[in-house]
């Protein structure tokens, strides 16, 4: 074996620590997400479990109308974030802001059955032999206007009802 190639197997193995840059962008990220805490009110705060420190700096920062202690104690913030587990707050977050994946394939599924309701006849009584509850009659009522506007190039308002009746059929 060569010099090159064991030279080579050693630095497979070794693992480096971050880079400067990649730690001083974690930093940041970790900064923004405590800007995102500053907006939340008391109550959600609270249910995200956070260390009393963080909860303080948090309520302390919203007194703050000083642009440059604003900007210390957001920094502040950003420390304090170090000691947090960040996924599960970030998880909590997004799914408040509805970015969940589980809400997106929901709404996927939705746009998916109206689709399928506007192009498909057959598609109208599956969804109701699926769910019982809904009103047939106002649901056939709302595709035939759908189609109509679309073939007409108006705007889609039996569409956007239709969606809106698929969530109150299928909730989430």
């Amino acid at each position: 074996m060569h010099y090159h190639e064991q030279a080579n197997e050693l630095d497979d193995e070794i693992e480096l620590p971050p880079s400067k840059t990649k730690i001083k962008q974690q930093m940041h990220e970790l900064q923004d997400l405590g800007e995102r805490l500053t907006e939340l009110s008391n109550e959600k705060l609270r249910e995200l479990d956070l260390p009393e420190r963080l909860l303080d700096a948090i309520k302390e920062l919203k007194k703050i109308n000083k642009f440059g202690a604003q900007r210390r104690q957001l920094q502040y913030i950003g420390r304090l974030m170090r000691e947090v587990e960040p996924e599960p707050i970030i998880a909590k977050l997004d799914a408040w802001n509805g970015v969940s994946a589980t809400h997106v394939a929901w709404l996927h599924r939705l746009e998916q059955w109206r689709d399928r309701l506007l192009d498909q006849p057959e598609a109208l009584g599956e969804l109701l032999a699926a769910h019982p509850q809904a009103d047939g009659q106002r649901l056939r009522t709302l595709v035939r206007n759908a189609i109509k506007e679309r073939e007409l190039m108006k705007p889609p308002k039996n569409y956007r009802e239709i969606f809106q009746m698929l969530k109150e059929i299928m909730p989430e």
